[in-house]
């Protein structure tokens, strides 16, 4: 065991569990007044649940012993056998519990973003009810995938550094679901009502967010080494990149920039680079945050003409963005930078960008077919929304009996 490689993922573990109530604030400044509370709870309860969830049967279906290339099993049940003690098969050099708990970081928040894409009209019931749901069937099977030992789309070769696949499409492509099935907001698309009720509490979210991400991405080599300040280094231009080409494309557009679209492209170049972030070099970060700025950007603007209420734009920025991260991965990844890695399709290997696609579309069909079942099964059996007079009310008043602001 390593005592430098071990407080430094302790650190990267904090960090990531930082952007959970980053993320609460991003989302919180973008909804109306009436539902700030509502929105930062959803998000701040996961940290309980998922937390639980997680000791109790999630690291075990993620990260327990493979069976059928699928799925863990339960030996790990209540963290039976996760110790102080290296578990080899993840790390050598860090406690198996220590492993465990920066997993369980990335387990929290990945059902966070979803709430975003439903925000203002869902149960705080059904929300409880369906994350427990989406944790278990959903996001343990496809963290098994890609990084559990065994994992087919591992054996397959996919790279994901940090979560392009696992937590961005994964959640992005859920979010989808849940636009559907609920349904828009009372009054969408009839009338100029939606706008943002505190943007400094968005760009405080989105600052939050860049730095917790590092935990998120330089954590991911789950070793302090070379490799973390390679990834980190990454991260941050991408991000820098992906800031500046979303307000450079908002103003051609637009023409103005905003500070809603320096937040969100600074989010989506986060997203973009993560699984990339240990695998490519510092111009390709760029790169690739220069697309994610722009394809992002154009992804949330062509949402109104598809006709689907995505509150937050959890698709056009996690789902469209964690797609462009994998595939661009597939393009610019290079064994010069992560020699446990792969070369992509511009240093010679167009196998690799094959396996990046098989990856993405093998994501996006399963985690949006589950996600759309799973809601259409609680709708059915308890209903998802609020009535139509509590939401004109604000879920602040009706669904927790609190206000956010004074009168």
């Amino acid at each position: 065991m390593n005592a430098a490689d071990t407080a430094f993922v302790l650190v990267c573990a904090a960090l990531v569990m930082l952007m959970t109530p980053g993320l609460a604030l991003f989302y919180g400044g973008m909804v109306r007044s009436k539902n700030i509370l509502a929105t930062l709870m959803e998000n701040f309860i996961l940290l309980g649940v998922v937390g639980v969830l997680w000791a109790l049967w999630g690291y075990s279906l993620a990260f327990g012993p493979d069976v059928g290339h699928f799925i863990g099993n339960l030996d790990y049940l209540g963290l039976m056998g996760v110790g102080t003690e290296p578990f080899k098969t993840y790390s050598e050099t860090i406690p198996h519990q220590t492993f465990m708990i920066y997993q369980a970081m990335f387990a929290i928040i990945t059902p966070a973003l979803i709430t975003g894409a439903f925000a203002e009209r869902m149960k705080f019931s059904a929300f409880l009810v369906f994350m427990v749901l989406w944790v278990t069937l959903v996001y343990c099977p496809v963290a098994h995938w890609v990084w559990g030992d065994g994992g087919w789309l591992k054996g397959l070769g996919a790279l994901d550094f940090a979560g392009g696949t696992v937590v961005h499409i994964n959640a992005g492509i859920a979010a989808l679901a849940a636009a559907l099935v609920v349904g828009k907001r009372q009054g969408y698309g009839n009338h100029a009502t939606f706008i943002p009720h505190n943007l400094p509490m968005t760009v405080l979210g989105a600052g939050l967010l860049w730095f917790g991400w590092f935990g998120f991405n330089a954590g991911s080599a789950l070793a302090a080494n070379a490799l973390a300040s390679s990834a980190f280094t990454s991260t941050h231009l991408a991000t820098c990149a992906a800031t500046l080409a979303w307000v450079a494309t908002e103003w051609i557009v637009r023409g103005k920039p905003t500070t809603l679209g320096a937040a969100s492209g600074a989010v989506a170049g986060l997203v973009a680079i993560t699984p990339a972030a240990g695998f490519v070099g510092p111009m390709s970060a760029i790169l690739i945050g220069i697309g994610a700025g722009i394809i992002c950007y154009l992804a949330v603007l062509v949402k109104p003409k598809l006709g689907y209420d995505d509150s937050l734009d959890v698709v056009g920025v996690h789902c469209i963005g964690g797609v462009w991260g994998a595939l661009a991965t597939g393009l610019f990844a290079s064994k010069l930078v992560n020699s446990a890695g792969a070369d992509g399709l511009f240093y010679g290997n167009p196998g690799q960008f094959l396996i990046q696609m098989i990856a993405v579309v093998a994501t996006l069909v399963f985690s949006f077919v589950a996600s759309y079942i799973l809601f259409k099964i609680l709708d059915a059996t308890m209903g998802l929304r609020v009535t139509a007079e509590d939401e004109v009310a604000g879920l602040d008043i009706t669904e927790h009996q609190e206000t956010g602001y004074s009168l």
